[in-house]
């Protein structure tokens, strides 16, 4: 299953979510993601902006990941280990942005999909 998918999916059913912390969510996921977009659209001029974007993606998905990592988060064992899952992939992959190795693009996909996922599957 493509990265992106699975992060739509997982956010879209997870019961344990509260609309207030949805919201929250969505506004980190969402300011990070534009941070990141406008960054890469700048070039090797932007790299400056692209390493603190990066950055910032890479905390909030490390956040995430221990969220889902405590044992006394409610969501689902599957869901808890996809999320943990797409944690390291983007780990993994912000070392290639940084060493020109990858593109940005594949955690922006990522990221658009969860914000279509705590939206109920449309971005609005």
């Amino acid at each position: 299953m493509a990265f992106q998918q699975l992060a739509q999916d997982l956010y879209k059913t997870s019961p344990a979510r509260t609309g207030a912390s949805r919201s929250v969510e969505y506004d980190a996921v969402a300011r990070i993601t534009r941070q990141l977009r406008n960054a890469s659209r700048k070039g090797a001029t932007g790299f400056s902006d692209l390493v603190q974007a990066v950055h910032m993606n890479r905390r909030l998905w490390t956040l995430f990941a221990t969220n889902v990592a405590d044992t006394d988060n409610a969501l689902p064992d599957s869901l808890r280990a996809q999320l943990f899952y797409l944690a390291e992939f983007t780990q993994a992959h912000s070392e290639k942005i940084l060493s020109g190795e990858a593109s940005v693009r594949p955690l922006l996909e990522i990221n658009m999909a969860v914000l279509r996922g705590l939206r109920g599957g449309t971005l609005a």
